[in-house]
């Protein structure tokens, strides 16, 4: 049913889309009227007519999301709770449990409880799989089961979980919550500031010119600005945030559609706190969007040295335009240039590849920064000084991706024993503990050589080598798949970083881990060194 539809009705909902968002295209309102009218009819005729009951809003549902999915992963359809989960998010405050979740099928798992918000002090860890939510199996409802955990404040829900195989059960009290754009900032020793900006929700542009000021008063005359794992947020704040460094009038941003009021330059506003404070921004491949304006238009302006790995690359804007029955679509509106011209999105979703992925930019083009330097589009933001630890590669956002990393620091820290953040260090023995518990799981990663080979000898030539090569060729994918627990030493450095991160915020929340990061995060030491070394900073940025 779902392949029937989708197949059937992509072509007209694109165009009830377009129509919605005040397409441009008004030559081809007879084409656009034309398939909806087909859509219309063929709708309701399959709605009449189909052997079994269909459950026409399911149906919409379903041929949305398939539409959408053919465009890029920023175009969303946001049903009325999808609306105000968006509102939320980019408000920084809502009512609920004050912990980071992750929905599936049959479960709701703890991410990260928030210190001293209602999920920890109802005694809830990371790792934490919730069955029930009251009276409700997390199994029996079909989507968004994380929203039971929202609510009134001074309102209570009782949840089931498993913890490590046990089943177990606590009664959370539901307060206000805050979700601060800077959770942390600090003095590193006598002269140097560090900020931990971890989003751009409203609070951003405030609390990151809090830390500033704060940082001046107890004596800082240099700032280490951190972006890594910021995945973006308000356009505005982005703006405004690279404004606290920047004189009032700076174009920061440029955005262009084929829709011509989208079409803007985006120039600071207000008047800077310091444009001259030295100033090191660091990035990584999880900082993507405003945080790429903010470091990639400081950049280009040679306001900041960018220290880290290549960032995450996404050049995109996106804005929610009003449907009907309280619902929205979120649509890629514009691509946003920075200061010297050059958009640095990664994927082009446009162009895809034989198994439907967007392909990768592989050629970049040259721009300028304000003094000179040589800048690249095309491909997220480069730093100035690359930092290995930081850098990002297929194994390691694979064991991310399907939770290796995550589940392991779970069982570590229910086996062992850390008593101080300062005290704590992750030994070759925990990495060869790592690896074994890496062989045992169901961790699957497939190799580009991986598939090249087997889509060769399962097409039709395979025929051609016979028996001999065949087995050959099964030979040579066992001993590939024996081989890839030497992948694990081979990026050791960055797989162990996620690791200690990981861990470190089982035992002393976000806060502790920052206070390791000033003691040992490799970024953050480059960054300090740096800004003490006053001619190499001012050589960087010449």
């Amino acid at each position: 049913m779902k392949e029937i539809v989708k197949k059937r009705v992509l072509i007209p909902i694109i165009a009830i889309a377009l129509l919605i968002a005040g397409s441009s295209f008004k030559g081809d309102f007879f084409e656009i009227a034309k398939q909806i009218e087909i859509f219309t009819t063929l709708f309701k005729e399959l709605n009449m007519n189909y052997v079994d009951e269909t459950n026409p809003a399911e149906l919409m549902d379903t041929a949305i999301k398939n539409m959408l999915e053919d465009l890029d992963p920023y175009t969303k359809f946001l049903n009325e709770q999808d609306v105000e989960s968006f509102k939320i998010n980019n408000a920084g405050e809502y009512s609920g449990i004050g912990a980071v979740v992750r929905t599936y099928k049959d479960k709701v798992v703890i991410i990260e409880p928030y210190k001293g918000y209602p999920a920890d002090k109802a005694g809830l860890k990371a790792g934490d799989e919730i069955i029930k939510i009251g009276d409700i199996a997390i199994a029996d409802i079909k989507d968004d089961a994380d929203e039971l955990l929202k609510g009134a404040n001074n309102t209570s829900v009782n949840i089931t979980y498993v913890r490590q195989g046990e089943t177990k059960s606590t009664t959370v009290n539901r307060e206000s919550i805050e979700v601060d754009a800077v959770p942390y900032y600090k003095m590193i020793k006598e002269n140097t500031g560090y900020i931990v900006l971890a989003k751009f929700n409203k609070k951003a542009t405030e609390q990151t010119k809090e830390a500033l000021l704060n940082l001046k008063n107890d004596g800082a005359k240099k700032i280490i600005l951190d972006l890594r794992d910021n995945p973006g947020g308000l356009l505005t704040e982005a703006i405004n945030v690279t404004n606290l460094f920047i004189p009032k009038g700076e174009l920061v941003v440029t955005t262009k559609s084929k829709v011509k009021k989208f079409n803007r330059e985006y120039k600071t506003t207000n008047q800077p706190v310091d444009t001259e404070i030295p100033l090191v921004v660091l990035v990584n491949g999880r900082s993507a969007s405003a945080s790429e304006i903010v470091s990639g238009s400081l950049q280009d302006l040679d306001r900041a040295v960018i220290v880290g790995a290549r960032s995450f690359g996404k050049g995109l804007v996106q804005r929610p335009l009003k449907l009907t029955y309280g619902t929205q679509l979120k649509v890629t509106i514009s691509r946003y240039y920075t200061a010297s011209g050059r958009c640095i999105q990664s994927l082009d979703y446009w162009n895809r590849d034989e198994n439907g992925n967007a392909v990768k930019n592989t050629q970049f083009r040259d721009f300028k920064t304000k003094n000179g330097r040589k800048v690249q589009d095309g491909g997220g933001v480069l730093p100035d000084i690359e930092i290995a630890a930081a850098k990002t590669n297929p194994l390691t956002q694979a064991l991310l991706s399907d939770n290796v990393i995550f589940d392991y620091a779970t069982d570590f820290y229910y086996n062992n024993k850390v008593e101080n953040v300062l005290d704590f260090s992750y030994k070759d023995s925990d990495f060869a503990s790592f690896k074994n518990y890496v062989s045992k799981s169901n961790f699957d990663f497939e190799t580009k050589a991986e598939k090249a080979l087997k889509e060769v000898m399962s097409g039709e030539d395979s025929t051609i080598f016979g028996n001999e090569v065949t087995e050959q060729y099964k030979a040579l994918l066992l001993e590939m798949e024996k081989n890839k627990l030497k992948a694990l030493d081979k990026y050791k450095v960055e797989i162990q970083k996620n690791l200690e991160d990981e861990i470190l915020k089982r035992f002393f929340y976000r806060e502790g881990l920052y206070d390791y990061h000033l003691q040992n995060d490799e970024a953050i030491m480059t960054a300090t060194a740096l800004l003490n070394d006053n001619g190499k900073y001012a050589n960087i940025l010449k």
